[in-house]
């Protein structure tokens, strides 16, 4: 834990009391957004301070020109970022001839935010003395319809507390915006269009290179006291890029001076690039009808059937509680599934570092989330995410010199074109197309749906088959085949021989994909004949997978009784994490990269994330054996690492452990354990949150199309609660120290093993077990 000033509260983020030093990472944790914009909690009057700006549209990028000292062929001509869009929440006011900026002001007192994840609102509070003498009271709040998701509302008012007040309110739109993260320094918006009235005000705005066309507008509402001002005077201000509109409003000691501005942003992505200032209009007429309180109420409803599904209930612990809301409130913000072009960046909406790309995260750890508290048409639109990016992949692999089909998805991506811009990741992480291929596996397992497979799935498993069967080679020393010059998804080795889980999930992969390729031809004729005539399978093709995967070779101690994360882990001096300095942490920040290379310091779980993946493959024993020889050696320095950890913790009925590692993940960021809040939130980790629930405490498992259950519950908790939406039924599982109960919201009786103990579950009529 770095920092402890979130106050604990079961629904809400709150932080009381001002303090600059926490701007950033407020900005952060704070943040809001709807699955297609969102935007870092920025202030929305004018701070001088040091502040992070960040306002994104889902699915709107430029490629940033690759910047590297040296460079080598097959290298990605760009990295691909998610674009600091337009600000329209920007609101400069002032008071008796002053502007207000908390940067500047003489006293700020009762400073309060509230991020309610029940419903999904921002609201800030503070009292401020001037420097003219003048004490005002704000209240402002903000939220991004679920409903409308082209809109965002803000309502700010301002009440002066010691004299009469002239307030005056300056909305505007500005597209001259930049990113935080850019490799030149270049500017991605070109201003086409601006246009305005008394109360509105678009400005048409377009990306270099990629060409997506924004319209960012507002519409702007006065009030005195909550009563509309039918007309006031206004003035303009009008450049290329940014339009400001400027009201003035006079009040009492006591009265309340109110702008009501709705925002946002109409984009080419979804309506025609000619007509974005009218599809704005049109939001303006739909938001002005229902008006603000309406607005709110269906927000507040949207939220609701959103947490009626997702919610995660902790009896005894608010700190936990608190977290895991949190995790799962971020997700829904960032992808709601209704978009099958969009996907999840590691940073959500909340900041610019690692591009806001799609990652192996989304197959890895996001899939089972969308797939449980959702319904399996989110999850099938993931898969059909990379699905429709196929052909890319075979690109990808196409220039680093495979052939014949062969697909190598991206490390990172916008398109489905490649743009991770360090090379030891981008050409040597290739365990991501496992990663990939277990999606697909995990999506029919849990749904039961086998018809992505044959209409999608099999040419993505074929051409990830190809791969593999490509890249491992031959050794005559070993007679067995290897796979060289990786990194696992421990990133603090590069560039080693026979990483066991890039090893593991190749060939798992190898004779998984040809197990579909006879199920395809022998059950789905037609389909198989489309996919044959379309990727040029050979009928031996599947006989030479299943030959290379039989065949792979894993290093393997038998002094130790371990495989081998690599063929030369036992080179390294193995010194445990518990005996370095703790000033030595977190090495990413502390120790030059040759010195992390070369310790045996694990970044995030490797050999015990293929444990995870195929727990089944493996008995307790050696689960417990492996986990006892590298987590003395993981600093957890990702994001992605603790949940897993917690997970095995809990199949070992290490109960403290796990404990421990849930509520690291559930309060990476609540807590900044990595010390990096500021530059946003670590989105999607946070799956990994929900899974250290449900499937680490709750030990959820899908076997042979049961559910199995296997709950735990650690001693700090009275009890917890979580839901299933199981192939189209809603199980709900209550867990305490004295038993579990479960309970069917459907139409059928589910199947469901408890601890090896086969029950069924009735709608209407609870089980306790």
């Amino acid at each position: 834990m770095n920092q402890d000033y979130i106050i604990p509260e079961a629904w809400s983020i709150v932080e009381e009391g001002f303090d600059k030093e926490r701007v950033k990472s407020s900005e952060s944790l704070f943040s809001i957004g709807n699955g297609a914009m969102g935007q870092r909690a920025n202030f929305e009057e004018t701070y001088s301070g040091p502040t992070f700006q960040g306002s994104y549209i889902a699915g709107v990028y430029y490629p940033d020109k690759t910047r590297v000292g040296w460079w080598k062929n097959g290298y990605p001509e760009y990295f691909a970022k998610v674009l600091n869009a337009p600000n329209w929440i920007g609101v400069d006011v002032g008071i008796n001839g002053e502007k207000l900026d908390l940067n500047k002001c003489s006293a700020i007192r009762n400073f309060r935010r509230e991020l309610n994840m029940k419903e999904g609102w921002y609201h800030r509070t503070f009292e401020a003395v001037l420097q003219n003498g003048t004490e005002i009271r704000v209240d402002v709040r903000r939220f991004l319809s679920l409903e409308y998701d082209e809109l965002g509302v803000i309502m700010y008012e301002v009440t002066p507390l010691n004299r009469d007040a002239k307030i005056s309110f300056t909305p505007y739109v500005d597209a001259g915006i930049t990113n935080e993260d850019t490799n030149w320094d270049e500017k991605f918006w070109e201003p086409l269009e601006t246009r305005h009235s008394e109360k509105e005000a678009f400005v048409v705005s377009r990306t270099f290179k990629t060409h997506f066309h924004v319209a960012t507008y507002m519409h702007n509402t006065l009030f005195r006291n909550g009563e509309e001002i039918a007309s006031l005077p206004v003035s303009e201000k009008a450049g290329d890029d940014r339009i400001s509109l400027s009201y003035e409003i006079s009040v009492a000691k006591g009265q309340k001076a109110g702008l009501q501005k709705f925002g946002g942003y109409t984009a080419s992505m979804n309506h025609p690039q000619d007509k974005l200032v009218h599809a704005a209009q049109e939001v303006i007429g739909k938001a002005v009808e229902e008006g603000y309180d309406r607005l709110l109420e269906i927000q507040k409803k949207s939220w609701a059937e959103i947490w009626d599904m997702a919610d995660i209930t902790i009896e005894g612990d608010i700190k936990a509680q608190q977290g895991i809301r949190f995790n799962i409130f971020q997700l829904n913000q960032t992808y709601l599934g209704k978009d099958a072009r969009l996907n999840i960046g590691p940073k959500g909406f909340t900041g610019e570092k690692y591009g806001g790309s799609t990652y192996w995260d989304t197959e890895a750890y996001c899939l089972p989330f969308y797939m449980v508290t959702k319904n399996q048409e989110v999850a099938r639109n993931l898969l059909s995410y990379r699905y429709n990016q196929l052909d890319k992949a075979i690109e990808n692999a196409g220039k680093l010199g495979f052939s014949h089909g062969a697909a190598l998805y991206p490390m990172v991506t916008m398109n489905g074109e490649e743009c991770h811009n360090e090379w030891e990741i981008t050409f040597e992480e290739i365990h991501r197309n496992g990663a990939i291929a277990y999606a697909i596996y995990n999506y029919h397992r849990y749904t039961g749906d086998y018809s992505y497979i044959p209409e999608k799935g099999l040419e993505v498993l074929i051409g990830i088959a190809r791969f593999w069967a490509q890249r491992a080679t031959f050794s005559t020393a070993k007679n067995k085949y290897v796979i060289l010059g990786v990194t696992g998804p421990n990133e603090y080795e590069n560039n080693v021989n026979n990483n066991w889980y890039t090893n593991y999930v190749a060939k798992w992969c190898l004779e998984y994909a040809a197990e579909q390729v006879e199920e395809v031809k022998k059950h789905y004729v037609s389909d198989f004949s489309r996919i044959a005539a379309k990727t040029g399978i050979e009928h031996t093709e599947a006989a030479q997978w299943k030959a290379v995967g039989e065949a792979m070779y894993f290093p393997y101690s038998e002094t130790h009784g371990v495989y081998l994360q690599q063929d030369g882990f036992l080179d390294k001096e193995l010194i445990r994490v518990s005996d370095l300095d703790p000033a030595q942490r977190p090495l990413n920040q502390k120790w030059s990269w040759d010195r992390i290379l070369r310790s045996p310091y694990i970044k995030q779980a490797d050999v015990l994330q293929g444990f995870y993946f195929f727990e089944d493959h493996f008995t307790g024993e050696e689960l417990e054996k492996h986990f006892d020889f590298y987590e003395p050696f993981t600093v957890h320095e990702s994001s992605l690492s603790p949940c897993v950890h917690s997970i095995q913790a809990a199949r070992l009925d290490r109960m403290e452990q796990a404990y421990a590692f849930y509520l690291r993940t559930s309060r990476l960021d609540l807590d900044d354990y990595n010390r990096e809040v500021k530059e946003g939130c670590h989105i999607t980790s946070m799956a990994g949150t929900w899974m250290s629930i449900v499937e680490g405490f709750g030990g959820m498992r899908v076997r042979e199309d049961v559910l199995h259950f296997s709950p735990k519950i650690p001693e700090q908790w009275k009890a917890y609660s979580f839901k299933i939406n199981f192939r189209g039924q809603l199980l709900s599982v209550h867990v305490k120290a004295s038993g579990t109960e479960f309970e069917l919201d459907g139409n059928t009786p589910v199947p469901v093993v408890i601890n090896g103990r086969k029950t069924e579950v009735h709608p209407g009529t609870p089980v306790t077990v």
